[in-house]
C-alpha cells in the first residue's frame, strides 16, 4: 500500500491483495491512479491486466472504496485467478 498525503490531502494511492500460491507471491488485484484516473487492475496468470476504470474524483474516497473492496472481496479475486490458471 502506497499513501501520497499533501497538506493533508490525498493525492496519490496504490493498494495491492498479494497472495500466496504454489509457494510463490502474487498480485492479484490492484488499484491505482497511475495513468492518470483511479482504476482497478485485476491480474491473469499470464501476465495481463484487466484494467476498470472507477469514476471516484476524490482520492480520499477512492482509497476507502479499494480497500473495502479487497476485504470484502480478497477470496472472489483469488478464486478467480486460480480457476484461471486452470485454463
Amino acid at each position: 500500500m502506497r499513501i501520497v498525503v499533501n497538506k493533508g490531502n490525498v493525492t496519490d494511492v496504490m493498494i495491492q491483495y498479494e497472495t500466496l500460491i504454489n509457494k510463490k507471491w502474487l498480485a492479484i488485484v490492484r488499484y491505482d491512479c497511475a495513468h492518470g484516473f483511479f482504476h482497478r487492475d485485476v491480474m491473469t496468470p499470464t501476465g495481463d491486466k484487466e484494467k476498470q476504470s472507477i469514476a471516484i474524483e476524490n482520492l480520499s474516497h477512492a482509497l476507502q472504496y479499494a480497500e473495502q473492496d479487497i476485504k470484502d472481496r480478497w477470496k472472489f479475486y483469488k478464486q478467480r485467478y486460480i480457476k484461471k490458471m486452470k485454463k
